[in-house]
């Protein structure tokens, strides 16, 4: 997952660093404070125009969750937040096995929008028009899909490309 959080006030990113010793700080190097949160694991980015940027959950929830929990730390400890951040989500990445052998040839010359170039990259790149997510597909029936701002746009997607390739015949089952 990938949220942005806007906390819509400026923030002291050095104040920050003399209470939290733990977090990283090289403002000659890139100018976000990075904060890494145990439970929900995830690392956010604190920029001092008080937007974020959180990396790292599972799940949507979990995103607000790690996202939230940085801002009650900052307030218990004196960094005063004055508002409740408004948080998105920006992308989604997923991992999906189908458990089954996908021929990428036909996969190419059968759904549109695809990008096959096996000597560069194995794996086939399928951008679906609907839901808006891109798919790299492997031979070994494993796929990635990003691009979705929410989890049902990632099962939606991967549950119609799976009925596509049975339909076709382009997956076969061991």
């Amino acid at each position: 997952m990938v949220a942005t959080g806007t906390l819509h006030q400026n923030i002291d990113l050095n104040s920050i660093v003399r209470v939290f010793p733990g977090v990283e700080y090289r403002p000659e190097q890139f100018p976000g404070l990075v904060y890494r949160v145990k439970k929900p694991k995830a690392t956010t980015l604190i920029f001092g125009s008080g937007k974020m940027v959180c990396t790292g959950s599972k799940s949507e929830r979990q995103a607000h969750k790690a996202v939230m929990k940085v801002v009650d730390e900052l307030n218990r400890n004196g960094i005063v937040i004055l508002n409740k951040p408004e948080i998105q989500i920006q992308n989604i990445v997923a991992s999906v096995g189908l458990g089954g052998y996908i021929d990428l040839e036909k996969v190419t010359y059968s759904l549109k929008h695809t990008m096959y170039e096996p000597e560069q990259f194995p794996g086939l790149i399928y951008r679906m028009e609907d839901p808006k997510v891109v798919i790299l597909i492997f031979t070994t029936g494993k796929l990635v899909c990003t691009g979705a701002k929410k989890e049902t746009e990632v099962h939606r997607a991967i549950a119609k490309l799976q009925e596509t390739l049975e339909e076709k015949k382009l997956i076969t089952y061991p």
